[in-house]
């Protein structure tokens, strides 16, 4: 008896601490102005990453931690998702198509299922791979926000589309408008606040900038982007034959 009162009194204080850290840590979703300057403000940061460019990328590949790998057609809204033993493809668009497991097609609800996860795989990683990009996005918003240092960050709020839709961002931007890091008030994180880095950019053939390291600010979490690869066509981007023909009618 003595023993679990001990257990007990344990878990209670840690409860304690952890409950004391999360008031610590946690961060209210700062107010902000919506209105010209923060459109300014986020036409700055299309221009700092080349928007233009990126949407003359017609085809990039890249991968993602916990071993999911893409190749995104952006020019007819499809892509491949492959991790583990499974691989789908899918139309972005209508969020259908094929999806297998060790080589072979998987059908009905069990093929559904696997395409809905790799779409929801598609919506947090491509997210992670250009979320810049993003800022004029359907039902989005933005805010330009006073920073404590006497900057200005630029809040995005996603009031639809993708998989977690009410998500919000508040980017911290160099002088030029390029991203350094953002902070974060997402559904999968109940720690309002949490940032994450945007680091190591780099130029793609097409022209457009993509980051490739974020640190995030808790747990020492680490989201490189890695195996990039980009073109404006299929053509270019060198594929023997067409990844899709699948799904296409």
């Amino acid at each position: 008896m003595k023993i679990l009162k001990w257990l007990l009194g344990i878990i209670g204080v840690l409860a304690i601490i952890g409950l004391i850290a999360f008031m610590v840590m946690n961060e209210s979703l700062p107010k902000g102005e919506q209105g010209p300057e923060a459109e300014a403000l986020a036409n700055k940061v299309l221009k700092a990453i080349n928007k233009d460019a990126w949407d003359n990328t017609g085809v990039i590949q890249w991968s993602f931690p916990r071993g999911h790998d893409f190749v995104w057609d952006k020019n007819r809204h499809l892509t491949e998702v492959k991790w583990g033993n499974n691989r789908a493809l899918i139309n972005l668009k209508t969020v259908t198509g094929k999806a297998y497991t060790d080589g072979k097609e998987v059908t009905g609800a069990a093929g559904e299922k696997l395409v809905k996860e790799a779409w929801e795989y598609w919506c947090n990683d491509s997210f992670w791979l250009n979320a810049p990009a993003k800022v004029f996005d359907g039902g989005t918003e933005r805010r330009v926000v006073n920073l404590k240092d006497g900057g200005k960050g630029l809040l995005i709020t996603y009031k639809g589309g993708g998989a977690t839709p009410g998500d919000s961002y508040l980017w911290m931007l160099d002088d030029n408008g390029l991203p350094n890091s953002y902070k974060m008030w997402v559904s999968i994180i109940p720690l309002g606040g949490v940032s994450a880095t945007w680091t190591d950019w780099t130029t793609l053939p097409t022209g457009a900038k993509i980051a490739t390291n974020h640190d995030l600010s808790i747990g020492g979490m680490k989201i490189p982007i890695t195996n990039i690869k980009a073109a404006a066509t299929l053509e270019e981007f060198g594929l023997s034959e067409d990844p899709f023909k699948a799904i296409l009618n």
